[in-house]
């Protein structure tokens, strides 16, 4: 699996370029999409025809995670008319977005929304698999790997997507030895504020440890933490490669 970072920064940020969560998957023709935050559309767009897209599975209803979904259904119903994109998300994200522009109907007139439930789905040529983690009510964190050239489930590793995660401990139940965990880090070197339900450092490499992970990237930075202590504070407690990722990063996840 290809993976292109379209968006990496939290929900408010002084970072020039550092657009909402977004997180581009791609094997063969096959593409799914893991979020599309604030400004995250333009770099995406650049990047493939959205219209092409399998799938876009959203982890939780927080601006910074969906709200790009806006500029994707306005260039579907007037660029790409007769094409439409399925997404997949907690329950009430269409709702929201037809809210949002108090037009009953605007989301489904071009994105085809369905709920995501704890579990296991297929999309083209990945496997998703899906479980809930502590933040909002409900937010999720996602296993990708490819299926098998049968179509049967990939034993090879995957992309494990943390989301917006206030307990790491979430993830274990997600993450096989081998994979690569994309993980929120957005306290920096922490520690995170009481209440805020998401990650720091140590906790990540912690994680990583435990589950056996091959590979640590780091993404969601709130601003005014260092990167390098971050990254630091990583390998304190995990001894394999971690990078502290940017919109445009690339690399190659083993399947």
């Amino acid at each position: 699996m290809h993976l292109d970072v379209i968006g990496a920064g939290p929900a408010y940020t002084d970072r020039p370029g550092a657009t909402g969560a977004s997180y581009l998957l791609r094997l063969g023709d096959a593409s799914v999409l893991l979020d599309l935050g604030q400004g995250s559309f333009v770099r995406l767009a650049a990047t493939l025809d959205p219209a092409t897209l399998d799938a876009i599975v959203i982890s939780h209803l927080h601006p910074d995670h969906f709200i790009d979904l806006v500029p994707l259904r306005h260039y579907l119903r007037w660029e790409q008319p007769r094409r439409r994109v399925r997404v997949i998300g907690p329950a009430g994200l269409d709702e929201r977005l037809d809210a949002l522009h108090d037009e009953p109907g605007f989301t489904a007139a071009s994105l085809d929304v369905e709920p995501v439930t704890e579990g296991t789905l297929r999309v083209a040529a990945f496997e998703i698999q899906a479980a809930r983690v502590t933040h909002t009510a409900s937010s999720f964190g996602f296993r990708v790997a490819a299926t098998g050239s049968d179509g049967a489930t990939g034993s090879g590793p995957g992309l494990v997507y943390s989301g917006d995660c206030g307990r790491a401990e979430d993830l274990d139940v997600l993450a096989r030895p081998g994979d690569t965990l994309l993980c929120e880090v957005s306290f920096g070197p922490g520690p995170v504020v009481p209440g805020a339900e998401h990650l720091d450092g140590p906790d990540v490499g912690a994680l990583a440890t435990r589950v056996g992970a091959a590979r640590v990237l780091l993404t969601h930075l709130q601003m005014d933490f260092d990167r390098n202590a971050t990254i630091e504070s990583v390998r304190a407690r995990f001894d394999g490669p971690v990078d502290l990722v940017d919109p445009g990063f690339e690399t190659t996840i083993p399947s």
